[in-house]
């Protein structure tokens, strides 16, 4: 049952997040970790020891971690450019046409962003910036039960728009030896990904930081994974670029008594069987909404004549008991003023005149207008990538885009006369700092 929380339950219990370095450790991960390492070692431990395995004995250590790991024994870790295009003939045609049809909207709304260089002559000279493409990039795209194709796409192709020369892709490479699934492969062969490596966890972060005897490094990661890919980006930021740290997914809808509560509960549902740590939340002025919701939520997992149970709902049933719910406030005024406060990743809008409402919204990955825009299709298909703000980092960063593939040198050429002017303030400037050789550089320039 999703449970009906009053503002102040919530902002005690669901809006209230952990931070990634205080999140308790589940006792699971604690246990694998001794049977891994020999001791009780925190995920943190756990993945400097590996990170620094692969930077002091590269392809050797990347065998090492595979076969403990994942249970795959000196294989070779490069997939070739071949073996992706005939995973992608062997895609069902209706799902190729899915993939084509997304991979279009995606390029077509990224090339629409503006990225240029640019420059002025006011100033005495010529002052601009000059915008580069990152030379390479690496993205990691997670494996286990739930394929992510669609990561590939919303990842690559915003790199391939931004003009980078190298795009590396590492994904897990199956427990035992399943091999990584055709989807995944066709994706990355569609989307025009250079490097596949079966690598996957802190292992595959070392990688493409580090580089191995095998596998070039690349000077900036991409892309969401499990505890220990996210703490290998933390300790790995400054050798390389990262575009930051995903924690768990969330969604949280506004709605008034207009939405029709059997699609605010699937949408729910869709965050939910994400994952355990899922936040799907409602908030709503209507206590009939949130309690339809209710109802409408437990009658779709458990599915009935028409439709069957979801094939998740162990997933579901635990990420809605958690940090999921429904949050009775007095007023839309006051919902918008919890989602500003909370940033989640997406916001959907689910309100008469949705668009009278986007004014109010100052903090979101995105923002779902209406509930024909609904976010399972940003997850697909919509144009814009998915890879999102998480854990209220909405506040000061952004969804992926073309800018995060680029980077910016700033340019100075100034004349003459302006150096001379600009010299005389200059070296007072530095006087002021103690910084005698830079006012005497400045003052040559008016001798």
């Amino acid at each position: 049952m999703l449970k009906i929380y009053n503002r102040t339950e919530a902002e005690q219990t669901i809006l209230k997040r952990a931070p990634l370095d205080l999140m308790a450790v589940p006792e699971s991960i604690l246990e694998r970790n001794e049977k891994v390492f020999g001791e009780r070692i925190s995920p943190a431990e756990a993945v400097r020891r590996i990170l620094e395995d692969v930077r002091l004995h590269g392809d050797e250590a990347l065998h090492r971690w595979n076969e403990r790991l994942d249970g795959v024994k000196g294989a070779n870790f490069r997939v070739s450019g071949e073996a992706a295009q005939k995973a992608w003939k062997r895609l069902p045609a209706n799902l190729q046409q899915a993939l084509q049809e997304s991979a279009q909207r995606i390029e077509a709304f990224h090339r629409s962003q503006p990225v240029t260089s640019w420059i002025t002559q006011q100033g005495g000279g010529t002052l601009g910036q000059l915008v580069r493409p990152i030379q390479s990039v690496g993205l990691y795209i997670p494996g286990g039960s739930a394929p992510l194709p669609s990561t590939v796409l919303m990842s690559a192709i915003p790199a391939r728009v931004a003009g980078v020369e190298r795009v590396v892709m590492v994904t897990p490479p199956g427990r035992e030896g399943q091999g990584v699934p055709d989807v995944i492969l066709a994706a990355a062969a569609l989307a025009g990904v250079d490097e596949i490596y079966t690598l996957g966890g802190a292992q595959a972060i070392a990688a493409l930081a580090y580089g191995s005897e095998s596998i070039k490094k690349v000077d900036k990661i991409f892309g969401p994974g499990n505890l220990f890919v996210t703490l290998a980006k933390q300790q790995v930021y400054g050798i390389v670029g990262i575009d930051g740290l995903a924690g768990p997914t969330e969604t949280m809808v506004i709605a008034d008594d207009s939405a029709n509560p059997a699609w605010v509960a699937a949408d729910l549902l869709a965050q939910a069987e994400h994952d355990v740590l899922a936040s799907a939340i409602l908030l709503t002025p209507s206590l009939p909404l949130a309690e339809a919701v209710q109802v409408e939520v437990a009658r779709q997992i458990e599915g009935d004549k028409e439709q069957a149970a979801l094939p998740r709902a162990s997933i579901i049933a635990e990420s809605l008991s958690g940090r999921s719910g429904i949050v009775l406030t007095a007023d839309l005024e006051e919902a918008f003023e919890l989602a500003n406060t909370f940033a989640p990743e997406h916001l959907a809008l689910s309100v008469q005149d949705a668009w009278a409402w986007v004014e109010k919204v100052h903090h979101a990955g995105g923002v779902f207008i209406g509930e024909h825009s609904f976010e399972v299709l940003g997850d697909y298909i919509a144009g814009p990538s998915h890879v999102m703000p998480t854990g209220g980092s909405a506040r000061f960063s952004s969804p992926l885009n073309v800018w995060d593939f680029v980077h910016l040198i700033s340019l100075v050429a100034l004349d003459a006369h302006s150096a001379q002017h600009l010299s005389l303030m200059a070296a007072e400037l530095a006087r002021s700092e103690s910084l005698e050789a830079h006012a005497r550089a400045a003052m040559k320039r008016v001798e």
